[in-house]
């Protein structure tokens, strides 16, 4: 039987198992399904839709600095105004569009990808998001009553403290922040417990898709980097609300200290972006190169090295703030080093390529403008690790440049790409190919002709962080060039959305795998069922979908007894290295206590920033009660009792004697 045979037959046989499976995992519908769902689909599209928004109005406010910059002189908007314009620009852009835009891709597509059912945690997951989305708000709608962050998306002491910025704006950053951290650590729990325990059986380690190896090395970066910025942030509210002295020197603080601490994230911060978008990219290419990904162990080695030598080349942000010499010579080198594995994986997609059939489908395209711009970005970025290098160009558009053409150009072209590459299986439709071409050459115009002027202004001593220049500096040209790219590229996204919605209603029904992929996602309908998978497989190869056996693995008859188990709201837990089969694990079904819990602390945040601490006490009661709601023990009504619980931690049915046994 041919593999397009053997794929036809799991269809049929994952059609007649679904009709038993899909009535332990029902779709709640109207607002109460929307606030209680835990489907990690519905939440990951909620991610993306929410990071989307969060990046339309930062775009926005990037238009309205372009031309105040335009000309010189400009007046478009006062300078306070700017300042708050291009800090939450910047900080929007970091922490809630690429984190949780990604984060949102992992979560659609990591339980697809692994063969099982849901996310570990499935309530901390809805819980994520919740919180995610309030914090949103919460630093978003600050705007509006003019108290915006406005001292840079890096909120450098002692300009963001209590005596140069008196009011709520350096407030509103610090409890943002923190208030968004508590959704990142969880979602980066999340992923790897995920990863590690619920795999398809026989989906060892080397087996693995590049995109689910990227995103658990990013999570785990994300658990150990994110309490530096935490810390960082309490100390700065602290500061500020009640006098204490950590970043004053002349109470004993060290002004400096909140560099090395905002930093100690904000280096690793930039590869917790990059890493998820490499692993997209490390997805399309080999779909349409028709071949598998070159070197696949270099590239996953590649990948882990990323994230751990990232945690060692913070200072290279602070070469001009007078450090010894010994310091910034060791990480220069660091910062030298860290590209080899950068270039590691460029040459695995280019060896793809090179060995493969390229089809210059859309999603393709993005990949290559992709390739092509971070490379650029990151010989820039060799540039920066030189010390006097940096020391000259430091604070200047220069900057800027670099930093759009590694971030944009790194996050937003993968994001792109993967949109358009997955969005038969996110929503069951096809998109325009000519409408898809249209929107990727106007965006790949666009940035290039917004961000590259940006190299030559800085060179000519343009610096960053100013609202508005004088005629005669030589950077006339440049920034016009510079503003009239920026409007090119929001017409480009404009498609590009436009693109997307049109397909929505009129788009042609997407089959289950209409580019022929070779990972797991693309076994099932599109989109998915609640389920996702009937029949979970067994996986024999690190290309499941261009495999015979895992394809014939999906027949109902060759399952084991553990297999069966997993037929009600269940998952199935495997062994962390082999993924050997262990028991059923029962999940949780929708609530509304992730909500409320959110609900609760958005209350103690807003009641924090505006001095009303019994009503932040209130708030943090409120969450302590939902805490309570969820961890109480009960049994799920129908469910077999008797036996040791078995769930995820969050209070869900009991498991019952049957999995007890199995479990022994």
């Amino acid at each position: 039987m041919s593999i397009a045979d053997a794929a036809g037959a799991y269809r049929a046989a994952e059609e007649a198992a679904g009709e038993r499976v899909a009535r332990h995992w029902p779709e709640g519908h109207g607002l109460r399904g929307w606030i209680t769902t835990v489907d990690h689909k519905r939440i990951g599209r909620r991610y993306m839709v929410t990071a989307a928004v969060f990046f339309t109005l930062a775009g926005i406010e990037a238009l309205v600095m372009r031309t105040q910059l335009t000309l010189p002189e400009g007046k478009v908007v006062s300078p306070g105004v700017y300042d708050q314009l291009f800090s939450l620009h910047g900080t929007a852009m970091i922490f809630f569009f690429a984190t949780p835009m990604l984060f949102g891709f992992g979560n659609f597509l990591l339980p697809l990808m692994l063969g099982t059912r849901d996310m570990a945690f499935p309530r901390f997951n809805a819980f994520g998001y919740w919180v995610f989305a309030a914090a949103g708000l919460f630093m978003f709608s600050s705007l509006l009553f003019g108290v915006a962050p406005n001292a840079g998306w890096f909120a450098y002491v002692p300009l963001s403290g209590a005596r140069y910025t008196p009011d709520l704006n350096l407030d509103v950053y610090s409890l943002g922040l923190l208030f968004l951290g508590i959704s990142t650590t969880g979602s980066g729990i999340n992923f790897i417990a995920t990863a590690l325990k619920l795999r398809a059986p026989g989906m060892t380690l080397s087996r693995v898709p590049v995109f689910v190896w990227a995103l658990v090395v990013t999570s785990f970066m994300v658990v150990f980097a994110l309490p530096p910025l935490n810390l960082a942030n309490a100390m700065l509210f602290l500061d500020r609300r009640f006098g204490t002295k950590f970043f004053v020197p002349t109470g004993g603080g060290d002004a400096l200290l909140w560099q090395h601490l905002f930093w100690l994230f904000g280096h690793p911060d930039v590869y917790i972006i990059v890493l998820p978008a490499l692993g997209i990219v490390s997805a399309i290419v080999p779909t349409f190169s028709r071949r598998p990904i070159a070197a696949y162990p270099v590239i996953v080695l590649a990948t882990v090295a990323t994230g751990i030598i990232s945690f060692g080349v913070w200072v290279h942000h602070m070469f001009a703030v007078g450090l010894p010499q010994l310091a910034m010579t060791f990480f220069s080198a660091a910062s030298i080093v860290i590209t080899i594995p950068a270039g590691i994986q460029i040459f695995s997609w280019l060896g793809t390529m090179l060995l493969g059939r390229v089809v210059l489908a859309v999603p393709m395209l993005w990949a290559l403008g992709f390739i092509l711009v971070f490379v650029l970005g990151g010989v820039t970025g060799v540039m920066f690790a030189i010390v006097p290098f940096d020391q000259q160009s430091t604070d200047s558009y220069f900057v800027v440049a670099h930093f759009h053409y590694v971030l944009f150009g790194g996050a937003v072209f993968p994001i792109i790409g993967g949109v358009f590459y997955w969005w038969p299986k996110f929503t069951g439709r096809t998109t325009s190919v000519r409408a898809g071409l249209w929107s990727f050459w106007l965006v790949f115009a666009g940035f290039n002709l917004t961000f590259f002027p940006m190299h030559i202004a800085g060179l000519l001593g343009m610096p960053r962080r100013v609202y508005t220049f004088s005629p005669g500096l030589g950077w006339d040209a440049w920034n016009l060039l510079s503003t009239a790219g920026a409007y090119l590229l929001a017409v480009g996204l404009l498609v590009t959305l436009s693109t997307l919605l049109y397909s929505l209603r009129r788009g042609a029904p997407a089959p289950p795998d209409p580019w022929g992929g070779e990972t797991l996602e693309w076994a099932t309908a599109s989109p998915p069922p609640t389920h996702d998978f009937a029949v979970i497989p067994t996986v024999y190869s690190l290309h499941p979908l261009w495999d015979q056996r895992t394809l014939d693995s999906f027949h109902e008859e060759s399952r084991s007894p553990l297999h069966v188990q997993a037929d009600g709201h269940d998952v199935l837990r495997t062994t962390e290295l082999d993924a050997e089969p262990q028991l059923g694990v029962e999940m949780p079904e929708d609530t509304p206590v992730p909500f409320v819990a959110a609900f609760g602390l958005l209350i103690a945040f807003t009641s924090l920033l505006l001095g009303g601490y019994l009503a932040a006490i209130a708030g943090a009661a409120v969450f302590g009660f939902s805490l309570m709601w969820w961890l109480w023990p009960r049994d799920r009504p129908g469910s077999s009792g008797g036996g040791e619980r078995r769930g995820e931690g969050e209070g869900g049915g009991s498991a019952g004697g049957e999995r007890e046994e199995a479990s022994a």
